[in-house]
């Protein structure tokens, strides 16, 4: 039988970043086997369930590319179905009334099962007891649904949470009454924050939406694949192709992972050095024109992107220095800048003034204007930075930046010179002001 694996989220919150971790190894095993990976809402629970939970974890899955082979399914439309397999039970005296619910005879005996990540897991029928399978009003329970629907979805492999270790006898207990074949368990490690307990809020966020406006979905896959997986070596940038290629259970680790912020920021800032400008400039496109007012145009923007990506870890840091280089309003004076003012402000204006009339007549390349501005130093017998520096913090606010030359021509050299010349004219007068 071919390879069916299913992802079977509870609509009832956010999709959680561990959730999505488990998904995508999922869905990294259907697509290594050439198998059909699944998607199951379980919306059983009504008070909580909702269509804009359903519509955050769909949207999330999206985001990180996960796709489903066939339509998911919903739990909740399947309760005739769950209260059919109880009834045969009952009447097959594999399970009776009890209360007005339907409980489970569990025989004694052990219940084992060879996990694909931990090995043999063991426990005894006699520690588990008879357990409720149907509530008095008829409502299935969680260990027995999701037994029926993944029998009826023909689940050949079941890879989720550690946390559902205890679960699992109680599932083939069911399997076992219901005369169905067992599927692979496998129960992947939990995702601790640094501090070794486990993920939570107060580590920061733990939702998956919360990362779409900072990170890459490439960044934030391959982030979540390393997360109590090892594709062996010391591999960590991986493409798609790459992970599905080596994944396995067998690199499956059993300790828990840890969730390194800084780990994430650090994968994400590789994927902005080495993704292609105009596929980031398009995620950022909506963000850029709800700031600027105007769409700008797509070399213009790609220029501003390749040139800021070596110096930005998540798509918030790329954005605040690409409008910079766009759009004067986003120019504001760091710390360091107005302290390098402060210190020769005259000195400083000066470098501006002249920097605008040697570039007057430069033709707008990194080359040309290099060679203008280092000109430039020669004659006024300055360091090449004392002309630099203060071109920078003009035309960004800051102290560090792209080489001054690529900035320039970033800028453009309209925009530039106007830059330079306004910088100037407000350092005229005393007191410094704090934006240039």
């Amino acid at each position: 039988m071919s390879v069916r694996v299913r992802f079977a989220p509870s609509p009832t919150g956010y999709l959680h970043v561990g959730g999505a971790r488990t998904a995508l190894f999922n869905w990294l095993f259907a697509r290594k086997s050439g198998g059909t990976f699944l998607l199951r809402i379980e919306d059983t629970d009504k008070a909580r369930s909702t269509d804009e939970h359903t519509q955050v974890i769909l949207d999330g899955l999206k985001w990180l590319g996960l796709d489903w082979d066939e339509q998911p399914i919903f739990q909740g439309a399947r309760i005739g179905r769950h209260q059919e397999m109880a009834d045969r039970l009952l009447k097959e005296e594999k399970a009776y009334v009890d209360e007005g619910t339907i409980r489970l005879r569990v025989p004694p005996g052990e219940i084992a099962w060879d996990d694909a990540v931990h090995g043999r897991i063991s426990f005894q029928g006699e520690d588990i007891k008879d357990f409720v399978i149907l509530r008095s009003d008829r409502s299935p329970l969680y260990n027995f649904a999701v037994v029926v629907d993944d029998i009826d979805m023909q689940i050949t492999h079941v890879l989720r949470g550690d946390d559902h270790i205890s679960n699992t006898p109680k599932q083939i207990a069911v399997y076992r009454a219901l005369g169905a074949p067992l599927p692979v368990f496998g129960h992947v490690p939990m995702i601790n924050g640094p501090d070794g307990k486990k993920l939570s809020k107060r580590h920061g966020a733990t939702a998956v939406g919360d990362y779409q406006d900072e990170f890459l979905p490439e960044a934030m896959r391959n982030f979540l694949a390393l997360l109590g997986w090892s594709p062996g070596g010391d591999l960590e940038i991986m493409t798609l192709e790459k992970m599905i290629e080596l994944f396995s259970f067998d690199g499956i680790q059993k300790k828990p992972a840890i969730f390194d912020a800084e780990k994430l920021k650090w994968m994400n800032s590789q994927y902005l050095l080495n993704g292609p400008p105009e596929a980031i400039r398009r995620r950022l496109e909506r963000k850029l024109v709800e700031a600027l007012g105007y769409t700008p145009s797509a070399d213009r923007a790609e220029l501003a992107i390749k040139a800021v990506a070596p110096r930005s870890r998540t798509l918030l840091d790329l954005l605040r220095q690409v409008q910079a280089r766009l759009d004067p309003k986003f120019v504001e004076l760091d710390e360091k800048a107005k302290k390098e003012i402060a210190k020769d402000p005259g000195t400083f204006r000066q470098a501006l003034i002249d920097s605008g009339t040697a570039l007057q007549a430069v033709a707008w390349n990194p080359a040309t204007i290099e060679v203008c501005l280092r000109s430039l130093a020669e004659q006024k017998h300055v360091p090449a930075g004392k002309i630099f520096q203060p071109i920078r913090i003009a035309l960004t606010g800051g102290t560090v930046s792209e080489p001054v030359n690529e900035l320039l021509h970033v800028v453009g050299k309209d925009a530039a010179l106007k830059r330079l010349e306004a910088a100037a004219n407000r350092l005229d007068t005393p007191p410094i002001q704090n934006s240039i």
